[in-house]
C-alpha cells in the first residue's frame, strides 16, 4: 500500500497545488483554461509524438493482449454511453462520460506500477496500453465529439467538417507523425528529441494543476450520480471485464493477463477532463471523478496486486 501511495502521491500533490493556488488567488480561474490549452496544443502532442516515434513492431507483437485490453475498454465505453443515453444526457456529455469510465491513467500510474509489480517484463504491456489509451481511445472520442458538433449539416458537409477539424487537431496529427517517423527509421536530431521530452514532460503536471484549479470551484449538487457511475465502472467494472477476457475467454500468458487487469484497474486519467474543458462541457463533475477514483484506487489496486501475488 505504501509503495502505491508513493506512486500516486505526486498526483495528489499537483492537484492540491492547483486547488491552493486558486483558493489563495495566486492563479485566476482563467489560468485553468490556459494551462489546459497548453497541454492540448503543445504538451500532449509532444508526448504522443515522442512515444509513438520510439515504438518498434515488436512492441505490438502480442495481438491478443491488444484485443483483450481494447475489448475491456470498448465494453465499458459502450455500456456507459447506453446508461447515459437512457438518462437523457446530451450527446457530447455522453461521449466524455464514456471516455472517463474507460480512460485509465496508464502513463502516470500504470507504467510505474507495472514496473513495481513485474520488473522490466511489465513495461511492454504498459507501453502498449498507454498508446492505446492516450492515442486510440482519445482519437475515437475526438472523432465522435466532432461528429456531434457538425451533425446538423448534411452527410457530405459533416464528413468534410469533421475531417477538416481532425487534420487540424494536434492530438490527432502528433501520433500519426510519430508512427510515420518510427516506420521510416528516420533518426531525429538529439536537440529535437530533447524539445519533445521537455514539452511532453510538462503535459501531466500542467493538466493536474489545471484540474486542481477547477476543483476549487463551487460544488454542484447534481453531479453525484455521474461521478459515482464513472468511478465504479472505472475501478471495478473495467478490471472485472478485462479479467474475464484475459484469464478465461481469450487466455493470455500469465504476466500479460496480470498486466492487463492491473492496467484496467487504474483510476481515471486527465484526458477526459482536458476534452471536457476544450469542448466547454461540464468540467467540475469530471474533475471530481478523477480525484475520487484516484483516491479510491489505493485500496482497489492494492487488493488486485495481492490477488495477483497469490496466483
Amino acid at each position: 500500500m505504501l509503495a502505491i501511495f508513493n506512486i500516486v502521491f505526486p498526483i495528489f500533490a499537483l492537484i492540491f497545488l492547483g486547488w491552493a493556488c486558486r483558493k489563495r488567488h495566486i492563479l485566476s480561474a482563467g489560468a485553468a483554461s490556459e494551462l489546459n490549452r497548453f497541454v492540448i496544443y503543445l504538451g500532449l502532442p509532444a508526448l504522443l509524438f515522442d512515444s509513438m516515434s520510439r515504438l518498434t513492431p515488436a512492441d505490438f507483437a502480442n495481438v491478443r493482449f491488444i484485443g483483450v485490453f481494447a475489448a475491456g475498454v470498448a465494453i465499458v465505453f459502450l455500456l456507459t454511453g447506453w446508461i447515459r443515453a437512457r438518462q437523457k444526457a446530451p450527446a457530447a456529455d455522453l461521449i466524455i462520460d464514456s471516455l472517463g469510465a474507460s480512460y485509465a491513467n496508464v502513463g502516470f500510474i500504470g507504467i510505474p506500477l507495472c514496473y513495481l509489480a513485474f520488473g522490466h517484463d511489465g513495461l511492454p504491456p504498459s507501453v502498449i496500453a498507454m498508446v492505446m489509451t492516450a492515442c486510440l481511445l482519445f482519437a475515437v472520442a475526438i472523432v465522435l465529439l466532432e461528429t456531434c458538433l457538425h451533425a446538423g449539416a448534411g452527410l457530405g458537409q459533416t464528413v468534410f467538417k469533421v475531417g477538416r477539424s481532425l487534420v487540424r487537431n494536434p492530438i490527432m496529427i502528433a501520433p500519426v507523425a510519430g508512427i510515420a517517423v518510427a516506420l521510416s527509421g528516420l533518426a531525429i536530431p538529439s536537440g529535437v528529441q530533447q524539445l519533445f521530452k521537455i514539452l511532453g514532460g510538462a503535459a501531466s503536471p500542467c493538466a493536474l494543476v489545471s484540474l486542481g484549479l477547477f476543483l476549487a470551484q463551487p460544488v454542484r449538487h447534481d453531479e453525484g450520480v455521474s461521478v459515482s457511475l464513472l468511478v465504479v465502472f472505472k475501478l471495478l467494472l473495467q478490471p472485472a471485464v478485462t479479467a474475464v477476457l484475459a484469464y478465461w475467454v481469450f487466455p493470455l500468458p500469465r504476466l500479460w493477463a496480470d498486466s492487463a487487469v492491473l492496467l484496467a484497474a487504474m483510476p481515471i486519467g486527465t484526458g477526459p477532463f482536458m476534452l471536457a474543458e476544450l469542448y466547454q462541457r461540464e468540467v467540475a463533475g469530471m474533475s471530481r471523478a478523477i480525484l475520487v477514483s484516484t483516491t479510491l484506487s489505493l485500496p482497489t489496486v492494492a487488493l488486485i496486486l495481492a490477488w495477483i501475488g497469490r496466483h
